[in-house]
Order: C-alpha cells, then structure tokens, then sequence
C-alpha cells in the first residue's frame, strides 16, 4: 500500500498512520483468526457477504477491548476490513470510547 492509498480508519484520537506505516517490524497478535490472512491485499469493497460473516464471526466472539488490537493486528497483515465490517468496528470502538 502506498502512502497515498492509505485512508485513515477514524479509530483513533490521533492518527496512528506512520507508525503502521513504517514498518516497525512489529510482530501481529493473531485473535485465533489466522484464516483471515488469505485476504491479504483484497480492497475494503470486495469481498462478498459470506467473506464479511466471516470477520463478524472473529468480532463478535471477542471482547470490545480487544478490537482496537484486533484490527491493529489486520493492519499489520495488510488486510483491510469489509467496509461494512468497518462501519460497525468504528461504533464499537466508539460505544467503547465515550460510553454510549
């Protein structure tokens, strides 16, 4: 991914984009979703809806706290999530956040 496709997630108070960017060398934590990886490099628009139950499944059997790790972890692995899974990731982190 170039820095010019990059489009920050909203996830966080600041954008933690060179830090993901620069390839620290970071090790990902894997959430026991390890099948997810065949999804490397596959845009936020193409996956199709079994492929998006698919993230919903490893999302919804963790706790809320774990999600900003959780998609830590994806990023490092370059996959980018389902844009509806996104949609409700950035709701969760948000309820999480500021309480709601």
């Amino acid at each position: 991914m170039s820095n010019q496709d990059f489009v920050c997630c909203g996830q966080h108070a600041v954008c933690e984009r060179e830090s993901y960017m620069s390839g620290s060398g970071e090790e990902p934590e894997y959430f026991d979703d390890e099948e997810l990886d065949r999804f490397r490099g596959r845009a936020a628009d193409a996956y199709t809806a079994a492929e998006e139950d698919e993230f919903r499944e490893v999302l919804y059997t963790m706790f809320p706290r774990e999600v900003e790790d959780w998609t830590h972890s994806l990023d490092l692995r370059g996959i980018t999530l389902p844009a509806t899974v996104r949609d409700e990731v950035l709701l969760i982190l948000s309820e999480q956040r500021f309480g709601e």
